[in-house]
């Protein structure tokens, strides 16, 4: 497999609205941005990928865009952000920008003129359809964010089809004009010097809804060689696809080198692991780390050389990992160092979302007053509607709900963590006086420092990139595996558990790499392992 420069950095997400407010009205920007950059440039990260900041009404949070080259104010300007772009690089991190190709806002031009008339040239850049014979929506499409997938325009007496939010018209991508248009927009952004893009919702733009395709339609690969080849496919840039029905087999399409589609993408098989059966997200059940376990192994060996993995616990759309699955009260920093350690020692491309780092946790809410997140608040009234109690659905919001990510970055004790000098956007974690980054900055055994190593690792030893991954038969609550890269051969132990659990291999110890206690480890024979302990040692079998 060829090399490239993503396969040996870890990159950072942030998520702009949450990361630093620099101008007091209590939404972060790109100026917050840019001052936090020494920050990462002390963690350690090779890349930035940035949620977006263009031009939206922020239906959705900005991931709903009325103009894909122009900044939204309350962020900044382009000239901030192009300045933003050039001192990262002089730190050595690439900014990756969202691509949201999917959809536009309702707002964007393009959309406008649609809604002019059947007539109108940009009317065919969208998915229109007649009423169904009855009068009604074409199909039994659902969007997303709940309810139907179709919007009546009475001007024309048609419907457009929009998979999330009604103000997010789905873009048609049969139309050529229209990715050449997309492709152009794309290379003015690479022409800033960015180093690529995250590609929202991409296995949807394939979609056929006549026929009820929405993931992974016919001419999805067709689409996404075209636009490699229209636009990053002469750079070395990462690119990577958020794919939310991916399997092995299909990542494979994606990401195999000699297909010249994407570097990576996104799979969450893993996130589904606390979702009843058949049921949507917000239907909880206890994780199995026993199963968690399967998958995790079948990723990192089922790809092989055809495909490279992006290694992840947590994004903007995400609980946060700590509380989901670690335990964020007792073992907070034992649980949140043994994530770290697990995912970032796997091959692939780890990477941390904003205030994982320090070991920030979810945010839980007593009323729906205090939520934010559109997908959030359509289901509190959906379920509210069909019988569901209030406690129930606050239950869920809780333990899934988007809004946990969306909480400001907590970097001190001051009034509001120093994220802002005015009232947030979104309510803080009350936690912040004691989990900020200034405190972990300030402690040699902080959740940071853990993270900032493994970074450093990787940048230093070659095995962590390409060593081959082998599992290691263990009781179910603990995950171990080896790494093996010419001739060395690392052991990785990672106790997923609030209890003690045995484990025992005839490997002896070479050299400890990382641990999360402070222990003298000699013996792997017949161990007895404390809730969450993870370690990785160098072993000579």
């Amino acid at each position: 497999m060829e090399k490239h420069w993503w396969q040996e950095v870890v990159v950072y997400q942030i998520y702009p609205r949450s990361f630093r407010d620099s101008n007091g009205d209590g939404i972060g920007d790109i100026t917050g941005m840019t001052e936090k950059l020494e920050y990462l440039e002390k963690l350690g990260i090779g890349a930035i990928w940035l949620s977006p900041v263009y031009q939206s009404p922020n239906d959705d949070n900005g991931y709903d865009i009325s103009d894909y080259e122009a900044i939204l104010a309350e962020f900044g300007t382009m000239a901030e952000m192009e300045h933003f772009i050039a001192e990262a690089d002089k730190r050595h991190i690439k900014v990756v920008m969202d691509l949201v190709v999917n959809h536009t806002s309702d707002e964007h031009a393009w959309f406008v003129e649609a809604k002019k008339g059947k007539d109108n040239p940009y009317r065919d850049y969208y998915v229109w359809a007649d009423p169904a014979a009855d009068g009604g929506v074409p199909n039994g499409l659902g969007s997303a964010f709940s309810g139907p997938a179709w919007e009546w325009d009475a001007a024309s007496g048609q419907y457009y089809l929009h998979l999330f939010s009604k103000k997010q018209p789905d873009l048609n991508w049969q139309n050529q004009k229209m990715r050449q248009e997309i492709y152009a927009m794309m290379n003015s952004w690479i022409a800033k010097g960015i180093g690529g893009f995250r590609m929202d919702v991409i296995d949807l733009i394939g979609k056929i809804p006549e026929k009820g395709i929405t993931g992974n339609g016919p001419q999805l690969h067709e689409f996404l060689q075209e636009m490699h080849h229209a636009t990053f496919g002469a750079h070395d840039l990462l690119t990577v696809g958020e794919t939310w029905g991916a399997t092995p087999e299909i990542a494979k399409l994606y990401s195999a080198p000699e297909r010249k589609e994407l570097s990576m993408v996104f799979q969450f098989e893993h996130i589904g692991l606390d979702q009843k059966p058949d049921g949507e997200k917000w239907d909880l059940q206890p994780m199995r780390v026993a199963e968690l376990k399967r998958i995790l192994t079948k990723w990192q060996t089922e790809l092989g050389q055809d495909g490279w993995n992006s290694l992840f616990w947590n994004n903007h759309d995400l609980p946060r990992m700590l509380s989901r699955w670690g335990n964020d009260q007792t073992y907070r920093s034992q649980s949140a160092k043994m994530l770290a350690i697990l995912l970032h020692m796997m091959k692939g491309t780890p990477y941390i979302y904003q205030g994982e780092e320090i070991g920030m946790t979810n945010t839980p809410i007593t009323t729906i007053s205090e939520a934010r997140d559109i997908e959030t608040i359509n289901m509190y009234h959906e379920r509210l509607a069909k019988g569901y109690s209030e406690a129930e659905i606050l239950a869920s919001i809780n333990a899934k709900g988007r809004d946990n990510a969306r909480r400001p970055m907590q970097w001190d004790a001051s009034l509001n963590g120093g994220f802002t000098t005015d009232t947030p956007w979104i309510g803080m974690n009350e936690n912040y006086p004691v989990i900020n980054a200034e405190a972990a900055l300030a402690d040699p055994n902080s959740i940071f420092y853990t993270y900032q190593k493994l970074i450093r690792l990787r940048k230093e030893q070659p095995i962590m990139v390409w060593g081959e991954f082998k599992l290691v038969d263990t009781v179910d609550e603990v995950i171990s595996y080896y790494r093996e890269y010419e001739g060395e051969r690392w052991l990785i132990v990672a106790n997923f558990s609030d209890d003690a659990q045995l484990f025992s291999v005839e490997d002896e110890i070479a050299e400890v790499i990382i641990q999360n206690y402070e222990l003298e480890l000699t013996d792997l024979k017949d161990m007895t392992l404390k809730p969450w302990q993870a370690f990785v040692v160098k072993v000579t079998a």
